[in-house]
């Protein structure tokens, strides 16, 4: 037997939580099932009493045909599904035209044969070739190396190339060499070479 009173609370609580959340649950589920009420009686002067008859429509004939005239025009509702069919309209009228199947194939094999043609292109038969080829001055005072890689290429038989190591060197004339002489700024150089080449 517990000792406390708070003790003995704490051992209540739990059946009586569960107890409380399956009567509420009870209460709930069986609500659901009760009959709704009757409407209350109508007072005894509206039940004898007929609907008025529309106004603007004449009573029709007897023996004479129904009138049959336009179906009344559907009116705009302004719900959410009614706004979301306006939207699937307008996105429908923003796409494209489907392409008939001769189209399509035709668009397949020009893109098929532009495929090819870079596939080619990059399939060329290319090789790295190891030298030293001196890249000339230009008109303006740089190397140009474009030449000297073509040079280098042209030498192990091919057509053309592109440099992609080069590698630069001083040299000077005798005159360095003479004892006591000073050096000018003439007196050296210094040149570009290219010592690797892509060729094609």
């Amino acid at each position: 037997m517990p000792d406390r009173p708070g003790e003995l609370l704490a051992l209540t609580r739990t059946p009586v939580a569960a107890m409380a959340a399956a009567t509420l649950m009870l209460m709930v589920v069986s609500g659901a099932a009760w009959p709704q009420a009757a409407p209350p009686p109508a007072a005894p002067e509206l039940q004898n009493a007929t609907p008025p008859a529309a106004p603007d429509q004449p009573a029709p004939q007897p023996g004479a045909p129904a009138p049959s005239g336009p179906p009344p025009a559907r009116q705009e509702n302004p719900g959410l599904l009614n706004e979301i069919g306006k939207m699937f309209e307008k996105s429908w009228s923003n796409l494209p035209p489907l392409k008939s199947p001769s189209e399509t194939m035709d668009d397949l094999n020009t893109r098929a044969k532009d495929a090819g043609d870079t596939l080619t292109r990059m399939a060329k038969p290319s090789s790295m070739v190891a030298g030293r080829m001196i890249c000339p001055v230009s008109a303006n005072g740089a190397p140009d190396c474009k030449a000297a890689s073509d040079k280098l290429c042209q030498s192990k038989g091919f057509k053309e190339g592109k440099s992609l190591t080069t590698d630069s060197a001083e040299s000077c004339s005798a005159k360095i060499l003479v004892p006591g002489r000073t050096r000018k700024p003439e007196d050296c150089r210094t040149d570009n070479y290219v010592t690797h080449a892509l060729c094609q």
